[in-house]
């Protein structure tokens, strides 16, 4: 599927560290690390590797060129430069939504191609909720998306149990469903509960103690179903998120979100 997105359309990630540069054996050497999060297997196709390389160092723009061009088995490294990318880089709100859609439709195509591939199953299901987030979750709801993210995030824990970043999203899903819905309605319509949302983020916790975006997800969460009865515990989150070590673009961006939310 080639991308009609122009290349420099694509604002540059401000942060660039040689500590996230991971040139040849490096790469395989702190794959597992990289990755504890979202358990991508290390890619045999040496294009896929460039591609994840280029990501790690916060060349979005170039690693989502490259995972396209490497077809079906770059996929999720472009999805992800591209996820991550909007979520953090991209200002245009329009243009946004318009990547978390391209995202979700790569996805399609890969659950159908390698239906065991787990990450074909949770960028969809991040690029949704994102999207979501971006049209109201209340509309998105409504229109049907919870149950496609449901349903997505459910295949990749089947495909992957400890599949940290999964946890941390269905977590989060629960979460606002919650919220948005009332415990009643979201337990009744979407089999939404406080109860499955603190499961979840804990066993994210437990399977990655060390990242940033599970403790920013987990206190977001805690004051959304909690409201101030939880500020503290939301706030001592956000302040191990902000002194975590980043060992790529990915988590200095989430580390710098933390740092900026403690200062506001």
């Amino acid at each position: 599927m080639k991308s009609n997105i122009a290349k420099p359309a694509w604002n540059t990630f401000p942060h660039a560290d040689k500590a996230f540069v991971y040139a040849g054996a490096a790469l395989k050497k702190h794959w597992e690390r990289l990755h504890c999060g979202d358990c991508e297997p290390f890619p045999e196709d040496a294009a896929v590797q460039e591609a994840w390389r280029l990501y790690h160092k916060g060349e979005f723009s170039n690693a989502f060129e490259a995972g396209l061009a490497a077809g079906l088995d770059g996929y999720n490294a472009a999805n992800k430069a591209a996820m991550i990318y909007a979520t953090y880089l991209e200002d245009d709100d329009r243009r946004k939504l318009e990547l978390f859609q391209s995202i979700s439709a790569r996805c399609d195509e890969l659950q159908r191609m390698q239906p065991k591939n787990a990450n074909g199953y949770y960028f969809q299901a991040y690029a949704l909720g994102r999207y979501s987030q971006g049209i109201s979750v209340l509309k998105a709801l409504t229109d049907g998306l919870g149950g496609k993210i449901k349903a997505a995030l459910e295949a990749t824990l089947k495909l992957e149990p400890k599949h940290a970043e999964a946890h941390t999203a269905v977590g989060a899903y629960h979460a606002e469903v919650v919220d948005k819905m009332g415990a009643m309605v979201g337990k009744l319509t979407y089999g939404a509960s406080k109860d499955l949302a603190v499961k979840h983020f804990d066993m994210a916790r437990k399977l990655t103690p060390d990242s940033a975006i599970a403790c920013i997800e987990y206190a977001n969460a805690l004051v959304m179903l909690f409201g101030q009865s939880r500020m503290n515990d939301a706030v001592k989150l956000y302040e191990k998120a902000a002194a975590t070590t980043p060992v790529e673009a990915m988590e200095r961006l989430d580390v710098e979100l933390a740092r900026s939310e403690l200062e506001d």
